[in-house]
């Protein structure tokens, strides 16, 4: 195989976990629409070759230092684990179809940052870029749009239906940051606007920030998008009815626009046309001087707090909010976390490595006999052996997706409610952290 984690596991999950919808058909009434009714154009024509890991967008123009984004709102579709879908809002970038979460911008500290909004929506819509100063809306300083003596906009916005507007800004410190519209937030960035913008520090794009402590292996750099639906705000809007907003109330929740177990697949699974970004995190064990950790940027749309925890290991996190923890001196304020507890708005950028902290192998075995195979339930992921790179045969019938003796760890929010998609158990923002042998590739066994 090719792949990190086969679309015959992911569809193998899907299929265990549609069994359990056969006494939810009660929700069939309420599903938002038929999967049929989904858009088939993705905002890339084709998937790039980046199956893991965060794919930027880059600007417009070829014109380094003045990066140029054109971002188009769209409307489409994003399934569900449930077989529920989903009737969503986005920022496309340049004319393409819709994508759900929005792209994920990448500029260099330093850059002189263009942003066109093309409004297609029958209402006002802007764009935030919350972390960054000096914010000009065609030329002139943003400012709230106030209306009847109350504030409407936190920006101003490019009119209904044809309307357009121009942001631009200097990307003057690195970090992680959100885009998100300023127009009536509680509606629209619910439906979808928003995406990630990641300012690259002067020092290189495999840092996180100016300082030597701050980097990462750039080929093991992930995002973690946390975000949620009420589906019955998201049907008002598709029908174009009223919502009482303190109705609101989340019955899915997200990691990069996807539940489990959609969210394991490569980048641009072909059955996800709309929702672009895996969450798997792919990495190899970090075995000390001249290995690099890997580097996670956490960010959320929510709105409670996300309690995320990657089983395995803790992270050490090194920036908050796009600000480095360091104080004015110099000091390393960075911080060792057993989970990232994301508050709404917040991103947290975090390092991360994953050690073979006892060794064992064939040489050094585990000091416990190992249960026989009639005593044992085989898990989707097990090779067959306990051991990193190890594989042995597996009992007739067991579906041995395994590829090289890889370990999967699991990832998931710890607020245990919101692993769920209205009701059903073990789905939302829940993800793996894949360990792969010595000596191979990511995603293969190939040496």
């Amino acid at each position: 195989m090719s792949t990190r984690v086969s679309s015959y596991a992911v569809a193998a999950v899907r299929r265990d976990l549609r069994r359990t919808l056969l006494v939810l058909v009660g929700l069939v009434a309420l599903a938002v629409t038929a999967i049929s009714g989904q858009s088939s154009q993705a905002d890339a024509a084709a998937p790039p070759d980046q199956p893991i890991g965060i794919v930027c967008t880059y600007g417009e123009g070829n014109n380094p230092g003045h990066p140029v984004f054109n971002l188009t709102t769209k409307t489409g579709y994003i399934s569900l684990p449930d077989g529920n879908t989903a009737f969503m809002w986005g920022y496309s970038a340049g004319h393409g179809g819709f994508q759900h979460p929005s792209n994920v911008l990448c500029v260099n500290e330093g850059d002189q940052v263009t942003v066109i909004l093309h409004n297609t929506l029958e209402e006002p819509v802007s764009v935030t870029f919350p972390g960054q100063t000096g914010v000009l809306a065609d030329g002139l300083p943003t400012s709230q749009e106030v209306t009847a003596g109350s504030a409407t906009a936190l920006a101003p916005a490019a009119a209904a239906l044809s309307g357009t507007m121009t942001y631009t800004f200097e990307a003057d410190h690195a970090g992680t940051f959100l885009y998100e519209s300023g127009t009536n937030p509680d509606k629209q960035v619910r439906m979808g606007l928003f995406g990630a913008l990641i300012v690259r520090p002067t020092m290189g794009a495999d840092y996180a920030y100016n300082s030597a402590d701050s980097q990462f292996e750039p080929s093991e750099e992930f995002m973690v998008l946390l975000s949620e639906i009420d589906p019955y705000q998201h049907q008002a809007v598709e029908q174009g009815r009223s919502f009482n907003v303190n109705n609101y109330k989340p019955r899915y929740w997200l990691i990069n626009g996807r539940g489990f177990p959609d969210s394991i697949a490569d980048n641009y699974a072909s059955w996800l046309p709309n929702q672009p970004y895996g969450a798997l995190a792919e990495i190899f064990e970090f075995a000390g001087t001249g290995d690099r950790p890997s580097m996670a940027r956490y960010l959320s749309v929510g709105s409670d707090n996300y309690p995320f925890h990657p089983h395995g290991n803790n992270g050490l996190v090194v920036g908050r909010d796009g600000h480095e923890l360091k104080n004015g001196v110099g000091d390393d304020l960075s911080m060792e976390k057993f989970d990232i507890n994301i508050g709404p708005g917040q991103t947290w950028d975090v390092l991360f490595k994953w050690y073979d902290a006892e060794h064992y192998s064939e040489a050094n075995p585990v000091p416990v006999t190992v249960p026989s195979l009639a005593n044992s339930v085989i898990g989707t992921f097990y090779s067959g052996s306990p051991y990193l790179g190890g594989q042995q045969s597996l009992p007739t019938g067991s579906e041995g997706l395994n590829q090289c003796g890889e370990y999967y760890i699991i990832s998931h929010n710890h607020a245990l409610y919101q692993i769920t998609s209205w009701g059903v158990n073990m789905t939302g923002p829940i993800t793996y952290m894949r360990i792969d042998p010595p000596g191979t590739d990511h995603g293969s066994c190939g040496q």
